[in-house]
């Protein structure tokens, strides 16, 4: 006689594909998750473009504002800082305090042309090379001129400037007129002038300490300028 009640059927337990998930319970919450993880990366994306770097290499990449173009040659000359625009009216280029900005003035120097932005993320991130560079090459015979565009005006560029110490020339090309003669495309950008006037090398992007030093090095003077001698007493 059989132990089990007539109409009786045994059934194994169920299981979900893990626990007491089904599939499609799973299914569900990876969707989920993909669509948060896309979500994430566009609101994390930052705002603007970049050049793109190889794999492995984290270097920050310049701002680019314009469409790249072939540039200034090296070993040419570099040109002046002032020019006349099609409209026939004459531009020249001032610092922040209205004062002339003059590549002839700075004949027998080592020139580093740095084309930037106050709200430019590669370049504030580059500011603290520009200052201790500047400061460990200026008795050397180094003039750094950072040449700010798209801004405002040269009063927010200065207050930045002082913000940061920045004790090298500050100039703010408002009309682009600099930016366009020197076919800049990307902040910033490096221009390296040697004592001669010519062009020794054009950097599209931020330079870290030893780039900047290395650059520098290859532009100064074979020896320092002479400090102004002192006025005789009367």
């Amino acid at each position: 006689m059989s132990d089990l009640s007539p109409g009786f059927e045994h059934r194994p337990e169920r299981h979900g594909l893990i626990g007491p998930f089904s599939g499609r319970q799973l299914g569900v919450v990876l969707a989920i998750v993909v669509v948060v993880a896309v979500v994430l990366v566009a609101a994390t994306r930052p705002l603007g473009t970049t050049g793109g770097t190889g794999p492995g290499d984290p270097h920050p990449t310049a701002y680019l504002v314009g469409s790249p173009t072939t540039g200034l040659a090296v070993g040419s000359l570099a040109p002046e800082l002032a020019g006349t625009r099609p409209d026939g009216t004459a531009w020249q280029l001032t610092d922040v305090n209205g004062r002339p900005v003059r590549l002839a003035d700075l004949r027998g120097k080592g020139v580093w042309l740095n084309f930037w932005a106050s709200w430019c993320p590669p370049c504030q991130s580059e500011t603290p090379t520009l200052r201790d560079t500047y400061s460990a090459y200026k008795d050397r015979g180094l003039e750094l001129i950072g040449i700010s565009v798209q801004e405002t005006n040269p009063a927010d560029v200065g207050a930045y400037a002082a913000k940061y110490g920045l004790d090298y020339t500050i100039a703010a090309d408002l009309s682009a007129d600099v930016f366009h003669l020197y076919q800049v495309y990307g902040l910033p950008t490096q221009v390296f002038i040697g004592p001669d006037g010519r062009i020794r090398k054009v950097i599209a992007g931020p330079l870290s300490a030893a780039e900047a030093a290395a650059n520098v090095e290859a532009i100064l003077p074979a020896s320092p300028p002479a400090a102004p001698s002192a006025s005789p007493s009367p």
